[in-house]
């Protein structure tokens, strides 16, 4: 669950919409589109951002608790490896998050380089104003500075802030909100922002038991289906739209073979939504595409990285093997 674009259609919008801010435009753009969809990025508003830590914190949810082992366990030699490999840096996380996890990693990082800044890039100001208050409050030799937008926008941005090495990290396994598709095209992206020695940290999560995955997204308390219908609500609110969540069902697949999790929203009859003015025609049974949670082999993550440019340089599992994070190198 991170952020990501999806683009699984191509509609024509009018001038005026073209016109719109980039959330109205998106929205009324997935809508439109022949099959529904709308942008996962967009989850992550104040009440997004509260709702999501719940389901981190939900029994079903093993990837935060998988990754926190590594870092917490493991933070030392990923640190050590990094300053065998690189004798000056800064660090950038993407989807930064409250950083829990990371936090493990920037205070070994501190022992290595204690003049290093940590650059957190977020697409939620809320996430990012409170890693800038209360980051150096438990790592007081940190220096922080928060970076609020899309990813590559604030890495062009950071390249006229810093022209040290770094070391990139995508945790939380963000890598997994696209299609392996995009994931390439976003791999070799973000390797085209970077120098030859740079380094990126990223997470996967590992295929396993079907019914593990799934339940993983589909909790019995219901904070999944929550935290989805939380951007309808988003949507009432910020583009005066009439969503009634109560004619709206989460729904949750996985498919082994591809590796893939996808959620949707489903609408429970033959309705109308107004949205800026817009009436969207809603069938019964007819979805929404959310979100999709990519699971992958270590060989696949490994392949991928070679694709983009890349050289994997070791990989840090947890006990259960359910979790890799990967060190990879320009």
């Amino acid at each position: 669950m991170a952020t990501t674009s999806v683009m699984n259609a191509f509609t024509v919008l009018t001038p005026k919409q073209e016109q719109l801010p980039a959330f109205h435009h998106d929205v009324l753009q997935g809508l439109h589109a022949k099959d529904k969809y709308l942008d996962a990025k967009y989850f992550y508003d104040d009440n997004g951002d509260r709702i999501f830590q719940r389901i981190m914190a939900c029994p079903e949810y093993y990837p935060t608790n998988c990754e926190m082992e590594i870092m917490r366990e493991q933070s030392a030699q990923i640190s050590a490896l990094i300053a065998s490999l690189t004798d000056t840096f800064d660090v950038v996380e993407l989807g930064a998050g409250d950083a829990t996890k990371s936090v493990h990693l920037l205070q070994e990082l501190l022992q290595v380089d204690h003049s290093f800044t940590y650059y957190p890039i977020d697409i939620s100001a809320n996430v990012i104003s409170q890693l800038e208050q209360h980051l150096p409050e438990r790592l007081p030799a940190l220096q922080v500075h928060g970076l609020h937008g899309e990813y590559f926008e604030m890495l062009r941005m950071l390249q006229t802030l810093s022209a040290r090495p770094k070391v990139v990290l995508c945790m939380g396994g963000n890598i997994g909100n696209f299609t392996p598709a995009e994931t390439r095209k976003f791999c070799r992206q973000l390797r085209n922002y970077l120098q030859p020695g740079d380094m990126l940290l990223t997470g996967f999560d590992l295929k396993k038991h079907p019914q593990i995955i799934l339940n993983a997204y589909n909790d019995a308390g219901g904070i999944t289906k929550e935290f989805n219908l939380n951007l309808l609500t988003r949507i009432n609110r910020e583009m005066e739209a009439d969503f009634d969540l109560t004619k709206f069902d989460h729904y949750a697949t996985y498919d082994p073979g591809t590796g893939a999790c996808k959620s949707y929203l489903v609408s429970l009859e033959d309705q109308q939504v107004k949205v800026l003015n817009e009436v969207i025609e809603f069938k019964l049974h007819e979805t929404i595409y959310m979100e999709i949670s990519q699971k992958y082999s270590v060989d696949e993550s490994e392949k991928l990285a070679i694709q983009a440019g890349f050289e994997p340089i070791a990989h840090f599992r947890d006990k259960k093997g359910w979790f890799v994070d990967s060190l990879w190198q320009a």
